[in-house]
């Protein structure tokens, strides 16, 4: 059990739910031509996995000095699983994943492909030895990794597929993929900010240099409300664009979706304490989970 926390399985059933929604209810139910079979698409959410759990295990590992303040009683490393066994475990999935995603790469015929999990390899070690010390570059970056997680699906399904028959119903569909690979970017970095004001405790004595850190608490949080209206009016417009015909979906997206966004806001504004700052966190987290659960809805509206 300590070893599947310290690999974040709740998180790691979440990506692999995200992924499993584009493919089998977002792309299959509506024919459009793809490239893995069940097979196939079982090893590229198994290398995403593996790449998403080394980078958990590696940042657990440099994150030692700052988890012991922040949170002392969920510190994995140095205590429940020895310093060795984490890297050990971190070099484990790292290569599972590169190997497989060099296989992948030659199954569909884009070999240049398997440069895209190297890099993501390598960005999860910098991000947590050096890039997470920086104000924001690192709330970036590891936020683009998430949304990664989704884009991938399109890349391996979508491209390899087209034809010029049908290069503008893929385009249409990795447009989707897309819009919700920049919803996951944008509440991973606001929950990124949440947590650096969290944890602003141990990052100030470890001599990070977080934005909270930078500017501080108040500035921060004020900085983080500011960016979650982004989110927010997207959604709106994307709902009111797209989707306005279809009631039930208008409704899903309206209590599920804008609603939370909405309390998320008025929250982040008047969040004093770290428990606020706790609570918002899982309940970014939760926005985004709904946001990817419509995905379900959308049989409803392209079928319109």
């Amino acid at each position: 059990m300590n070893i599947l926390n310290l690999i974040r399985w709740k998180n790691l059933l979440m990506i692999a739910l995200m992924q499993y929604l584009l493919k089998y209810v977002l792309l299959l139910p509506f024919g459009i031509d793809i490239t893995l079979n069940g097979f196939g698409f079982s090893l590229l959410m198994i290398t995403t996995l593996c790449l998403a759990a080394a980078g958990y295990i590696i940042n657990d590992i440099y994150d030692q000095e700052t988890d012991l303040i922040n949170k002392p009683n969920k510190v994995i490393v140095g205590k429940t699983v020895s310093e060795k066994t984490a890297y050990t475990l971190f070099i484990v999935f790292n290569v599972i994943g590169v190997l497989l995603g060099f296989y992948l790469s030659h199954l569909v015929g884009r070999s240049g492909f398997f440069a895209l999990f190297v890099v993501i390899s390598a960005l999860l070690y910098i991000y947590a030895s050096y890039l997470k010390q920086l104000i924001l570059v690192g709330n970036i970056v590891i936020s683009i990794l998430v949304a990664l997680s989704l884009i991938i699906v399109g890349l391996f399904e979508l491209l390899p597929a087209v034809t010029p028959q049908n290069q503008e119903t893929q385009l249409t569909f990795f447009k989707i993929i897309f819009d919700y690979a920049v919803f996951a970017f944008l509440l991973n970095v606001i929950r990124e900010l949440i947590k650096d004001i969290q944890d602003i405790d141990g990052d100030h004595k470890a001599g990070m240099n977080t934005l909270p850190i930078a500017i501080g608490r108040n500035r921060a949080a004020k900085v983080t409300f500011a960016i979650a209206f982004i989110p927010l009016f997207l959604v709106i417009y994307y709902v009111a664009t797209y989707m306005y015909k279809q009631i039930y979906v208008v409704v899903y997206f309206l209590i599920f979706v804008i609603a939370p966004l909405i309390y998320l806001i008025i929250k982040l504004y008047m969040a004093e304490t770290k428990t606020d700052f706790a609570f918002l966190s899982k309940l970014t987290k939760a926005i985004m989970l709904f946001g990817m659960l419509s995905l379900v809805v959308y049989k409803f509206v392209l079928l319109d």
